[in-house]
């Protein structure tokens, strides 16, 4: 697998989580380590890690798994060692997942949430994390998502079709130029013309998937892109503006056809117009945190796997995600769901 040898520990106690896990993460994440967690969690300590995501977590999923589906590590033009992780936690979810005093309620199935997780390395320790799970995505699988249906695809996030997003080797720098290129001309749109402005046939592969977070899902191809996300997204927010083009920060790495981006936030916009998510147009100003992952292919992006802290952004909104959904569970058993070893018992 290429990852730092400092990572290594932590993806393997994490691999089958337990409570044991919490050990060995003691033993890689500096306690004082500044982890950026997404919404609701906040910032937090590095010593706090575990028992904030993974304990209540694993009493929600028993049998909780994490499977790394992309791993990167690199040095960022700034100089610092980071590694960039993709995949999903999966297990079956008995229990009610508590969150700030609000409950996922339990599915007695087999359940699956993508993750984006950044890692900064220094001095022999995770130093600094950037972490998003999408969190949207297990409450729509346990019909509590409280607001407006995604455009576009729901679906468990694949691996790369190459299945070597944990092998990736070799220099990144030409993926690298070409994504932040490509993100050039994207901003270019609407301010300076139409979409042909952005160029997309240049940059992306015509059987491109790009996998959006859940709220607003998954499209395929330019036509997919345009219409299950790009088109309500600039409708309702045309000003928008990247880290390149004001006072934000992200740090990028890349290793042969794959490049990574974090970004806490990297964006600025101010939604001025309907459409996007069923968010009115307040003429409110918020900050997006994304991270993300592209794979080129024959000179072209072929995937690009994509998570926004979406609890986040409607919380700048003034909505309340979790709150919306604890009315929504009124109605609903949160209590455990025990399942038989067997139909014979």
């Amino acid at each position: 697998m290429t990852t730092h040898p400092i990572l290594q520990p932590f993806q393997s106690a994490l691999t089958n989580v337990t409570k044991e896990s919490r050990t060995t993460i003691t033993k890689v994440v500096a306690p004082d380590a500044r982890i950026d967690l997404c919404y609701p969690f906040g910032e937090i300590k590095g010593a706090d890690l575990y028992d904030t995501l993974y304990a209540p977590l694993l009493n929600a999923i028993p049998d909780l798994e994490r499977r790394d589906m992309i791993v990167l590590s690199g040095t960022t033009p700034e100089g610092q060692d980071w590694v960039g992780c993709m995949g999903n936690y999966m297990g079956t979810m008995t229990k009610a997942w508590a969150i700030n005093g609000h409950h996922i309620p339990p599915t007695g199935h087999l359940t699956h949430m993508r993750y984006h997780e950044f890692y900064r390395i220094e001095d022999g320790y995770v130093t600094e994390a950037q972490i998003i799970w999408d969190i949207p995505e297990l409450m729509m699988q346990t019909n509590a998502w409280p607001m407006a249906p995604q455009l576009g695809k729901f679906l468990c996030t694949p691996a790369p079709m190459t299945q070597d997003g944990l092998t990736a080797t070799g220099d990144g720098q030409a993926t690298m130029d070409h994504v932040i290129t490509m993100l050039t001309d994207l901003c270019k749109h609407p301010a300076q013309g139409g979409p042909e402005v952005m160029n997309l046939e240049t940059y992306w592969h015509p059987r491109f998937n790009w996998y959006g977070p859940a709220g607003i899902g998954t499209g395929r191809g330019i036509a997919g892109f345009r219409n299950w996300h790009q088109i309500p997204f600039l409708r309702a927010m045309p000003d928008r503006k990247l880290d390149a083009m004001g006072d934000l920060m992200s740090h990028w790495f890349a290793q042969g056809d794959y490049v990574c981006e974090t970004g806490w936030p990297n964006m600025r916009l101010t939604i001025t117009d309907d459409g996007w998510m069923g968010i009115a147009p307040a003429n409110t100003e918020v900050l997006l945190r994304s991270l993300d992952f592209w794979r080129m292919e024959d000179g072209k992006i072929r995937e690009n796997w994509v998570l926004v802290d979406l609890l986040d952004l409607y919380t700048q909104c003034g909505i309340d995600v979790l709150a919306r959904m604890s009315e929504f569970n009124k109605a609903k058993s949160l209590g455990p769901i025990s399942l038989p070893e067997s139909q014979f018992s």
